[in-house]
This record gives C-alpha cells, sequence and structure tokens, in this order.
C-alpha cells in the first residue's frame, strides 16, 4: 500500500505526531515561561525604562487583557482558518513582539509589546491544544501526549522563575523577551514541516462577529476589574463599573450565542456535565496556584533573603512533583480509571501540600515545610492537570476542538487574575491588621522590622488558608461533575443538552 493510500485509510494515525508532539510542547514552553520569566525583571526593566510605580502593573496587565480578552477569538480562528497554520502565524507573532520588547526604549513600547504578546499568545495557546486534541486519538497515546503537554503547563511557570533569575542577574532583563525568539523559530519550523492537520476538521462557519465584539469586552472587563481590585480596591467606581460591564456583556453574549445560527462559542461546548466541571475546577485550582507562586516568591525573596535565582531552584520540587504527577501517575492511570478519580484526589493531595504551607513562619525551614509543601502541591497538580487537559476536549466535534481548547486556557487566564488579586487582597488585610495589633509594643527599629515581617508572613498564611478552602472546593466539583467514563473504554456520558451522540463524531484522519 502507498504512503498516501495508507495515510487515506480510516484509523490510521499521523506518522509525525510525536514529532509534532515535541514542536508544540515547546511553543507551550514558551507561552508558560513567560508568564513568570517578565516578573522576575519587572524590577529591573521598571528602572531602565523610568516606568512609574503606578504604571508598572501595565507590564503584566497588558499582556493578561489581550490574552485572556482575545482567546475565545483565537480558538474560533484556529477552527476556521486551520490550526497548523494560527500556529505557525502565533509563534511568529510572538516572537516579534518578543524582539519588540526585548529592544524597547520607553514604558509606550513596553506595553505595546506586552499587548502584542498577548494578542498572538491567544491565537497560539489554543491552537497549540486543540492541534494535540485532533492529532492523538488512541486513548493510551492521548494520554501520554497530554501528560506531557500537562507537566509542561504546570511546571513551566515555575521553570521561568529560575531562567528569569540567571537571565536577569547574569545577563540582562531584555534577555527574559530575546529568549523567546529561538523557542519560536525552532516551534514555527518544525511545525511547518512536521504537523499534519486532519483533513476536514475546519469549522468554515462565518464569524460571529457580535459574540467577538461580547465576548473580547467581557472578558477584558473581567479580567481588568480583577486587575484594578488588586490596586485600587474591590470598592472603587472603576473596579466596580467594570465587574458590572463584564456581567452585562457575558451573560448577553450567553443570549446570542443561543440564537445565532453559527456561534463564536456553541453552547454545546460548554453545557457538557464533564467540560463544564472540568472548566470550573481548573479554574479554581489555578486561583489557589497563582497566589501561592506570588506569596512564595516574597516569602522566599523578602523573609529569606533568598536571591532570584536561589528563589527559582527553590520552586525546583514543584516542578519535580508537577512532571511526576503528569507524567507518570496522570498517564498510567488515565486509561484504567475515570478522570474524576484522577482530578478528585489530585487536587486534594495538593490541598494537602498547601495546608503544609499555612504552618509558615519567619524561621521556618525550608526542608521541614517548604520542601514538603511544594512537593505534594506539585504532584497532586500535575495528577489533576493531565486528565483535565485531556477531557477538556474529548469528545468534541473537530470542528469546535478550538474553541472549546480556547476555553481552557480562558478558565486558567481568569482563574489567575481573581488568584492574584483575590488572594492579595486577603494577604494585604490580614498583615495591616497584624501589625496595626502589634506595633505598639515594639520599642526599637529592630523590633518594628521583625513585628513588619511576621505581619507579611501572618498575611501569606491568612491568604494560603483560603487557597486550601478552594483547592478541596475544586476537588469536591471534579468529584461530583466530572462523569466522563474511562477513555477508550466505554463511550463518554452524553452531554446534558441532548447533543451527546453529535459531540462524539469520529476525529477524521490524517492527511497533507
Amino acid at each position: 500500500m502507498s504512503e498516501a493510500a495508507l495515510k487515506a485509510a480510516p484509523g490510521v494515525p499521523d506518522a509525525n505526531r510525536w514529532k509534532a508532539l515535541i514542536f508544540i510542547a515547546l511553543a507551550q514552553l514558551m507561552v508558560v515561561l513567560d508568564s513568570t520569566i517578565v516578573n522576575i525583571a519587572l524590577p529591573s526593566a521598571q528602572q531602565d525604562l523610568g516606568i512609574s510605580d503606578g504604571n508598572r502593573q501595565w507590564v503584566v496587565t497588558a499582556y493578561a487583557l489581550a490574552f485572556g480578552g482575545l482567546l475565545l477569538f483565537g480558538g474560533r480562528i484556529a477552527d476556521l482558518w486551520g490550526r497548523k497554520r494560527t500556529f505557525v502565524v502565533g509563534l511568529i507573532g510572538f516572537a516579534l513582539a518578543s524582539a519588540l520588547g526585548g529592544a524597547a526604549t520607553n514604558e509606550a513600547m513596553m506595553f505595546g509589546a506586552r499587548a502584542l504578546q498577548g494578542a498572538f499568545g491567544a491565537l497560539l495557546a489554543p491552537a497549540a491544544l486543540s492541534l494535540l486534541a485532533v492529532t492523538f486519538t488512541d486513548a493510551k497515546e492521548r494520554a501520554k501526549a497530554f501528560g506531557i503537554y500537562g507537566a509542561i503547563a504546570g511546571g513551566g511557570a515555575a521553570v521561568g522563575l529560575i531562567l528569569g533569575g540567571f537571565l536577569t542577574e547574569y545577563l540582562d532583563w531584555r534577555w527574559t523577551f530575546f529568549v523567546n525568539i529561538p523557542f519560536a523559530v525552532v516551534a514555527a519550523a518544525g511545525a511547518w514541516f512536521v504537523i499534519n492537520e486532519p483533513a476536514g476538521s475546519r469549522n468554515r462557519s462565518t464569524l460571529d462577529i457580535p459574540g467577538v465584539i461580547l465576548s473580547t469586552l467581557g472578558l477584558v472587563a473581567l479580567v481588568y476589574g480583577f486587575t484594578r481590585a488588586e490596586s485600587e480596591g474591590w470598592s472603587e467606581a472603576t473596579t466596580v463599573g467594570m465587574f458590572v460591564a463584564a456581567a452585562v456583556l457575558l451573560v448577553t453574549f450567553v443570549f446570542v450565542e443561543s440564537r445565532v445560527k453559527a456561534p463564536l462559542l456553541p453552547l454545546r461546548v460548554v453545557a457538557d456535565r464533564t467540560r463544564g466541571g472540568i472548566y470550573l475546577s481548573l479554574g479554581l485550582a489555578i486561583i489557589g496556584m497563582f497566589g501561592l507562586f506570588l506569596f512564595l516568591t516574597y516569602y522566599l525573596q523578602i523573609v529569606k533573603g533568598y536571591s532570584p535565582v536561589k528563589t527559582g531552584f527553590a520552586f525546583l520540587p514543584m516542578v519535580a512533583g508537577m512532571i511526576t504527577g503528569s507524567t507518570q501517575i496522570g498517564t498510567r492511570l488515565m486509561t484504567r480509571v475515570r478522570p474524576r478519580f484522577l482530578m478528585g484526589p489530585g487536587f486534594l493531595v495538593a490541598a494537602v501540600g498547601m495546608l503544609l504551607l499555612t504552618q509558615l513562619e519567619i524561621d521556618t525551614s525550608y526542608a521541614a515545610v517548604l520542601l514538603p509543601g511544594m512537593l505534594l502541591l506539585g504532584l497532586g497538580m500535575g495528577t489533576a492537570f493531565m486528565p483535565a487537559m485531556s477531557m477538556a476536549t474529548q469528545g468534541v466535534r473537530p470542528q469546535d476542538a478550538g474553541v472549546a481548547s480556547a476555553m481552557v486556557n480562558t478558565s486558567q487566564q481568569v482563574g489567575g487574575a481573581i488568584g492574584t488579586a483575590l488572594l492579595n487582597t486577603i494577604a494585604a488585610s490580614a498583615t495591616t491588621s497584624y501589625i496595626t495589633d502589634h506595633i505598639g509594643g515594639a520599642t526599637s527599629r529592630t523590633q518594628q522590622q521583625l513585628v513588619q515581617l511576621q505581619g507579611q508572613v501572618q498575611g501569606y498564611t491568612s491568604a494560603i488558608w483560603f487557597a486550601v478552602g478552594i483547592l478541596v472546593a475544586a476537588g469536591v466539583i471534579a468529584l461530583t461533575l466530572v462523569n466522563a467514563g474511562r477513555p477508550g473504554a466505554t463511550a463518554p456520558a452524553a452531554s446534558g443538552d441532548g447533543e451527546g451522540a453529535e459531540d462524539e463524531l469520529p476525529i477524521p484522519v490524517i492527511a497533507h
């Protein structure tokens, strides 16, 4: 049988699928690294470019608004235009935006570069995940592929802290942007020559313009509301206005999507009980995890006096735990047990790790508390992330794979914005309360500094207690709502909207 005939034969997987995984994973690593690597470089970049304290948040916010606001649109573009083409364009655009950021000479140039990074990231991220979804259809192979992808998605942020510390400390903050360029060039070149997208998987329906406008404005308002709440307070007029606008826009978006012929986000994608449970539990888990990254970074550098590089290395147990949980536990058990029996216990193990970290004090031993806490947290998150990433796109129509993947990224992005704002507010309030209650008894400057540090630690632990509760809630939701069967054994449960059978259309065979 000829090679062309072999590729056309039903059920024959793409011979290049494992090579494709390398370049998809490389692109995912670049995007995840960028989310933390820039934070390490921010103080140096702020000083060099003369960015004021009031404006420095826009280095992070400009990226978050563009990325979070355009994700659904990016996912739909991938379905319409082709995932491979969208993936490559996203990589090239991200590289150019990174070059612009590294060459920035003023704050406007920096903010513009970050917004462009976010926009191209919104094309790249859903295209990458949906390419995996339509390329790996065998249950065991899918488990292995998503195990690798999940490990990178979870552990890449911590690796970014190490790389960011090295680049900032030994080279220059600009290299935290320039480092993206070789990642993007290699991934784009490899993807162009290696990835073969399944024939007939595009969604060629007309673009839902009202849906694009409503979803983009609604998500931007939501993310900006949480970002502003962190700096200006929850009751500030503009913050409240953003939340009200987000609610109105997103409710209107849902109404419009239920009426139009070719919706941006077909409601069957989120109405499915399993997928809805995954989006919700994943978003909650990210809330807790993002807050923890922030507090542990501050704790290690400000309270313990670690350098940026040493701080990055201190996160390695979490990375090791995530890789082990995702590639060893999740991958090996994915085809043997139901997804909820990985996700639920995974989130609960992570909550136990988080619980250990509520015991932080100024003189806490790294080996006795931080190391086992981060190891358990990583192990639990890695075990839960792997089936979550896989099942979020399992059984969805090939034509909806891009937008289903975008919903995974949207839940993570919104969860990150909520986590940073909510837990920061809780920590700041607890710190202020502690210092107010104890500063009166401090008679010397040394004692006052000690009270300040104790107040900061009190704030961190108070917020981490909330994160424990959030992770427990994520575990309960996963155990309750995620009712899909064991992959490769029985057909997944039908969606609650009566379209379950349609959602299980076979994935088309690979074709050049």
